[in-house]
């Protein structure tokens, strides 16, 4: 079943809060209480999240740049 305009821009927002999750525990604003290995949990979920939706065949014009790059660097976190 198609996507409805409604439910692509919740995803879209959606796959924002996960970019902006992932670069605020990356950057230590957010989840710095949290223990090393819940930060790297949170960040993988978050990836994985990013690349099944940015993988999705139903968007147009909606721009992956923020969302490739949050991909890249949950990819590249560890944490400690």
């Amino acid at each position: 079943m198609a996507r409805t305009t409604e439910e692509k821009a919740q995803d879209y927002t959606a796959m924002g809060h996960s970019v902006t999750l992932i670069n605020e525990v990356i950057a230590g604003t957010q989840m710095a209480d949290e223990s090393a290995e819940e930060r790297q949990s949170c960040v993988d979920r978050n990836v994985e999240h990013l690349e099944l939706m940015v993988a999705k065949d139903y968007w147009t014009t909606e721009s992956m740049t923020s969302v490739n790059s949050a991909i890249a660097a949950g990819k590249s976190y560890t944490a400690t």
